[in-house]
């Protein structure tokens, strides 16, 4: 976290020295503008890239041990463990059925039943008590 703030507080400093030397350049008229901007996509470019080789090279996390008997025990479907699953990574409803190629209300239904099957009201906390159960992975 400490690094992570010191890279963006560096980055700041390193923006805002280029863009005063954007200010005394044009007042001054020793550099050009375009020169000035040229610096700052590269600063951006790089920082793009930085990021993207960062986001891209990250280590998958191994998937947690799935409890199958307390599947079985609750009644859920393999659908409804699906959906499940994909609530869990906060997709709304209607984003749920463009992935599983079912309607939004077909996927309303999956959801009210997971609901009554795991005793929970809302969705979060179904998805408390699916984590507490081993149903999906941490």
């Amino acid at each position: 976290m400490t690094r992570a703030i010191l890279i963006f507080t560096a980055l700041i400093i390193f923006l805002l020295s280029v863009f005063k030397l954007g200010h005394y350049a044009y007042f001054s008229r020793n550099i050009s503008n375009e020169l000035v901007l040229a610096i700052i996509a590269v600063v951006f470019l790089v920082i793009g890239i930085y990021l993207n080789k960062k986001s891209l090279h990250k280590k998958p996390i191994p998937p947690k041990h799935i409890n199958t008997q307390r599947i079985i025990q609750l009644g859920l479907s393999k659908r409804e463990c699906e959906v499940l699953r994909e609530i869990s990574l906060g997709l709304s409803n209607k984003e749920i059925a463009e992935k599983l190629f079912v309607s939004e209300s077909t996927i309303k239904t999956h959801v009210s039943n997971i609901l009554v099957k795991l005793d929970a009201k809302r969705r979060t906390q179904a998805i408390k008590k699916a984590r507490e159960f081993q149903i999906i992975p941490l």
